[in-house]
């Protein structure tokens, strides 16, 4: 090996350390990588680029497209209220969230699918009871043995695959190519998370308390054909909301006081209730919740997908001061409509129409995204935090689940390509209003992106210099050439390295020196290139091993220990399983 392979190991060595340490982010240390190896003349420009047109590149974008249209849509809504319910036991509150959660994230990236899960697993854990701490890692672990059942389950499947093929020349695997591996593997990791896991969990209570936070009064309506229509409070589920709560009912000209659960709903009502910004965006979701219309004050609530909610403090020189929310017609004078107001972090009691503004009071203005940027700088508000919370189009949720199935369909039976499919479930998300154009650039999570894409010119360094080959022979040479042990030592490696830098960047560095092994020896590449695939994503032990990991850390209030306690036994577990499946199939 000559000196630009040393050098390529040695970068790559030094690209593990930084990421590890935790103190560089890994899109920037991966680049930063790119551009050393492309300036040194390692590698060439177009191998260097070859990541940023990887077909399982944009492969990854377009699904987060795709679960970007089944949020906004309020599909995942649908999943909450029809499967989560009330359950009795921390057990079965468990398992409500993981046997919906891995089927899902066997079909979307299981990253955005956690993201929208968890501000709805929090508040469903305040409504019946159960600590988050008992409810986070299992939604975390259900989706990454979740996404290992098929090829789009995670954007480390696309990835691998998409290398697999442009270093092989091969057509690839088909989605449910690795479904014969992960499935009996998701079976008995979860089998075993729901054995263990209540007991072995924290139970740490939700440390948000209701005084701590501003408490708004906010009024909203019933929609005058919507689904709420007919309920009692109680069937519709708005005398159980947490850090909110239902003051009266507007009628007719006449108001309903302590509202009993038995009171039914009917179109036109308005509801006047009191609670902080968290639930009253928690509100807003509901299908047939809508903005309350005030006199000579029309709502904004057609077209809500382009509507946010915004907090605005009012100035001493505010031209509204001394005027009833009625009277100061937020809709004509700022193109935003009053949906709740807070002062002096307390609730304001009356109806909110009638409330007469004064210096220093909050409001909670449903607006467009553009009020932000017009009227930061008017003299009229002290502050305006855009909340981002848009309300999701609950009409079209069904139509987004049909999109889905559609696509899978068209992959599954080899009509389209993955990649074509997924492009073309992107764009009928965004062409039925599923999601907005707007939207679906957000989704887009841009650090993973590159994190993945500059991977690619590492991984074709150590191919091209001979330093894949290398490394490739060192663990031959502890195998001794035994299929099964190799399959091991391989799977060993990726499960190590995912857990101190990310799983994609793992999977693409080692995907070189597996096929250099696998030519070696003479046996097929594709039971080592799933294994590779499976331990990438069966990260547990660490929150940094995989980002599911650390976006339920802090919702779940954990320490790092927790992920160590009953991570390390769920690496093990899945990596036996894992090695004993792959050879009953493969026949190692």
């Amino acid at each position: 090996m000559d000196w630009q392979g040393w050098f390529s190991l040695g970068l790559a060595l030094v690209a593990l350390l930084l990421m590890s340490s935790g103190r560089f982010a890994p899109h920037m240390v991966m680049m930063a990588a790119l551009v050393v190896l492309s300036a040194s003349g390692i590698i060439s420009a177009d191998q260097a680029l070859a990541g940023f047109s990887n077909s399982g590149l944009i492969t990854v974008v377009a699904m987060f497209v795709v679960a970007a249209g089944i949020h906004h849509s309020g599909g995942v809504d649908l999943l909450v209220n029809h499967l989560l319910r009330s359950p009795k036991s921390v057990r079965s509150a468990q398992a409500r969230i993981a046997l919906p959660v891995a089927l899902l994230s066997g079909f979307l990236n299981n990253t955005p699918v956690v993201a929208t899960m968890i501000p709805a697993v929090h508040a469903w854990s305040r409504k019946i009871g159960i600590a988050p701490s008992k409810l986070m890692i299992p939604l975390s672990y259900s989706a990454i043995l979740g996404g290992t059942l098929t090829l789009i389950g995670t954007s480390t499947n696309l990835v691998v695959n998409g290398q697999y093929q442009q270093l092989t020349g091969e057509a690839g695997f088909s989605i449910f190519s690795i479904t014969a591996v992960g499935l009996p593997v998701a079976i008995t990791g979860l089998a075993v998370m729901l054995l263990l896991m209540p007991r072995v969990l924290p139970d740490r209570k939700d440390r948000q308390k209701f005084g701590a936070m501003r408490e708004f009064t906010l009024e909203v309506a019933v929609s005058l054909n919507g689904p709420l229509v007919g309920k009692t409070v109680g069937e519709a589920g708005l005398r159980e909301l947490e850090r909110l709560y239902l003051v009266e009912i507007e009628r007719g000209g006449s108001v309903v006081t302590a509202v009993p659960s038995e009171e039914r709903l009917r179109g036109g009502d308005r509801l006047v209730f009191a609670g902080d910004t968290q639930a009253i965006s928690d509100l807003l979701r509901i299908n047939g919740i809508v903005p309350s219309v005030h006199d000579d004050e029309p709502s904004l609530s057609q077209d809500r997908a382009e509507r946010r909610l915004v907090e605005a403090a009012l100035s001493p020189q505010s031209d509204v001061l001394g005027l009833t929310i009625r009277d100061a017609r937020f809709r004509d004078r700022y193109g935003a409509v009053v949906l709740a107001v807070a002062r002096g972090g307390e609730r304001v009691s009356g109806n909110l129409g009638n409330i007469r503004l004064k210096p220093g009071d909050v409001l909670l203005l449903e607006a467009r995204p553009a009020f932000v940027s017009r009227q930061r700088y008017n003299k009229d508000f002290l502050l305006i935090n855009d909340l981002e919370t848009e309300t999701p189009r609950h009409d079209r949720a069904w139509l987004s689940w049909g999109i889905l199935l559609v696509l899978v369909g068209l992959a599954a039976c080899s009509v389209l390509s993955m990649l074509n499919a997924a492009l073309l479930g992107a764009a009928m998300m965004i062409l039925t209003g599923c999601c907005t154009v707007g939207q679906a650039q957000k989704s887009v999570d841009v650090p993973v992106i590159l994190t993945i894409a500059a991977s690619f010119a590492l991984g074709a360094a150590l191919e091209e210099t001979g330093a894949a080959t290398f490394m490739a022979e060192g663990i031959l040479a502890l195998s001794t050439g035994q299929a099964l042990l190799t399959l091991f030592l391989v799977y060993c490696a990726v499960s190590f390295l995912t857990e101190v830098i990310t799983n994609n960047a793992a999977a693409v560095l080692v995907i070189p020196v597996v096929l250099s092994m696998t030519n070696s020896m003479g046996v097929p590449a594709e039971p080592f290139v799933i294994a590779v695939m499976m331990a990438a994503s069966a990260s547990f032990a660490t929150p940094l091993g995989y980002q599911t990991n650390m976006m339920v850390f802090g919702p779940g209030g954990y320490r790092f220990s927790d992920f160590v306690k009953v991570g390390l036994p769920m690496n093990l577990l899945v990596g036996l399983t894992t090695v004993a499946v792959i050879a009953t199939v493969y026949g190692l």
